[in-house]
């Protein structure tokens, strides 16, 4: 810097920045020029209030939740978009089903994993040509479900064999309504029931009418109670 730069800033009156600022909520922060001859100087910076830090902090709780309050494992797809309900010992002991029912009506049928055909047994078939008619061959289209035929709650729905024995179990629609479809990957994979039974190894979707619906549920069980009838707790 030349000597007439430097007296030209030493003659300078004060910045009016440099006074300590003494309004409520306010503090000094030096901060310094290196490239401008080491002047410094005070810039105010805003102190938030206790009722502003309020509300900031109000939307943070909202959007964040605490993380000890969030499950060990994150819930399933299954458990975030229907409601679980149980047919225990249906029309035998351990023939435990499941009944999914989404908010939309339809139900998703399947074996519960205490099924005795899943106790330590590995499914080898799955046959859906059962009764008066292959299930699998059934197609319904259109927004009024065309073809779709309505099966009782004792109605067959398939076979299943396993490889212990040879023994076959028959799965039934546990609910009145209307077949809209049948899992055909069970067909070609039947090893699916052993995988994942409440997901990819559903049996069936069928769609119960409102009032069919409030009979069936009657005769159902919630996860909460199957699972203490089974000691899953």
């Amino acid at each position: 810097m030349d000597t007439e730069d430097s007296k030209i800033l030493s003659q300078a009156p004060n910045c009016p920045m440099e006074k300590e600022q003494k309004d409520e909520g306010y503090f000094d922060k030096t901060q310094t020029l290196k490239d401008a001859g080491m002047i410094e100087f005070s810039v105010p910076c805003h102190r938030p209030s206790s009722s502003e830090q309020r509300k900031e902090e109000e939307p943070h709780e909202l959007l964040v939740p605490d993380l000890c309050s969030l499950p060990l494992t994150p819930p399933t797809a299954v458990d975030c978009n229907f409601t679980c309900y149980f047919a225990p010992d249906f029309m035998k002991p351990d023939h435990d089903q499941y009944v999914y029912r989404h908010p939309n009506g339809l139900c998703v049928i399947g074996l519960a994993s205490t099924h005795v055909a899943l106790k330590g047994n590995r499914v080898k078939t799955v046959d859906f040509n059962v009764g008066k008619s292959n299930r699998s061959e059934i197609k319904v289209s259109g927004k009024r479900k065309r073809n779709a035929q309505r099966f009782e709650p004792n109605t067959a729905l398939c076979k299943v064999s396993t490889s212990n024995g040879d023994t076959s179990y028959i799965v039934r629609c546990c609910v009145k309504g209307s077949l809209l479809e049948v899992n055909e990957r069970l067909i070609k994979q039947a090893d699916l029931l052993n995988s994942s039974a409440d997901r990819e190894g559903y049996i069936a979707i069928i769609m119960p009418t409102p009032t069919d619906w409030i009979k069936a549920k009657n005769q159902l069980l919630s996860l909460e109670e199957f699972k203490k009838l089974r000691g899953l707790c």
